[in-house]
C-alpha cells in the first residue's frame, strides 16, 4: 500500500496522504514523493486546481515523522534533510495552477509548512494548524518560515512561530492562516467543492496567467498576450458585445 494516493476528479488532481495510522505524518520518502507528483501533473493542460489533503479525519499532516527524523543528527546531514524538504515543496508553490489545502484535520509543524506551500486552505471545522516546531526548540524546516511571515507579515508571522500554539480553523481564518472553513454540519468535501465551484468555472489558461503573475509579476504581459489572442476571448467578447 503507498503512503499516497494520486486521482483527479474531472478537471482537478487530488494528492492525498495516506499514513492515517501515523497521522499522516512526513517521512522524507513521502515528501519526496508530493514533490514529484505535482512535478509530474504540472504540464497537464487539462486540469485547472489541485488539492492535497490527509486521509481519515484526525490530521492532514501531523509534522515530520519524528521517529525517521530522529537519526538526523550532523550538521550536514540536517542540511541535506532541509534541501530534500525545501525542493519537494518548492514543486507545490511553483504549480503553474492554484493548489488548494484541504485541511481535514491537524496540520501541524512541517504539515503546516506543507499546508502554506499550497496557495489556498480550506479547513474542516474541527481542523487546526500550528507552527509548533519552538516547542521542539527548532525552526521551520521546509520553507515554511518564509511563508508564514508573508501571510501574517514580519511581526505576526514571528510572533505565531514563537508562540508555536495551535489555532483552531476559525481563528486560523480570522488570522489569514486559512481561507475557507466548513460550516458546523457541513462536510469537508462540500465545502472544498463549494471554493473550487469559481476556479472550475474559469478558462485554464486564465487560470495558468493568473498563477504565473502570482509567482512573478513580470509575468503578467506574457499572460495577457497569451489569453488576449486565445478564441476563448474573443468569443466571450463577442458575448458581452452582444448584450452591450
Amino acid at each position: 500500500m503507498t503512503d499516497l494516493d494520486i486521482a483527479r476528479d474531472r478537471d482537478v488532481l487530488f494528492v492525498r496522504i495516506e499514513r492515517p495510522e501515523k497521522r499522516n505524518a512526513l517521512s522524507r520518502a513521502l515528501i519526496a514523493r508530493i514533490g514529484t507528483a505535482f512535478a509530474a501533473h504540472a504540464a497537464d493542460a487539462s486540469l485547472k486546481a489541485a488539492v492535497i489533503t490527509g486521509a481519515g479525519d484526525r490530521a492532514f499532516a501531523a509534522g515530520g515523522d519524528l521517529h525517521e527524523l530522529a537519526a538526523v543528527r550532523g550538521e550536514d546531514e540536517a542540511r541535506a534533510l532541509y534541501r530534500e524538504a525545501r525542493a519537494a515543496l518548492e514543486q507545490v508553490r511553483v504549480f503553474p495552477l492554484p493548489v488548494v489545502a484541504a485541511l481535514n484535520g491537524v496540520a501541524l509543524g512541517g504539515g503546516a509548512e506543507l499546508a502554506l506551500a499550497c496557495d489556498f486552505r480550506v479547513a474542516a471545522a474541527h481542523a487546526a494548524i500550528g507552527f509548533v516546531q519552538a516547542r521542539l526548540n527548532i525552526c521551520t524546516g521546509f520553507g515554511g518560515g518564509a511563508d508564514l511571515m508573508r501571510l501574517l507579515g514580519r511581526s505576526g508571522g514571528l510572533l505565531a512561530a514563537l508562540r508555536a500554539e495551535i489555532m483552531d480553523a476559525r481563528a486560523a481564518r480570522a488570522a489569514g492562516l486559512v481561507d475557507e472553513v466548513a460550516a458546523p454540519e457541513e462536510t469537508l468535501e462540500a465545502c472544498l467543492e463549494r471554493f473550487l465551484a469559481p476556479l472550475r468555472a474559469r478558462a485554464p489558461q486564465v487560470i495558468r496567467a493568473y498563477k504565473a503573475i502570482a509567482l512573478s509579476p513580470e509575468a503578467e504581459m506574457e499572460g495577457f498576450v497569451r489569453t488576449w489572442t486565445h478564441p476563448d476571448h474573443w468569443v466571450a467578447a463577442a458575448s458581452a458585445l452582444a448584450k452591450a
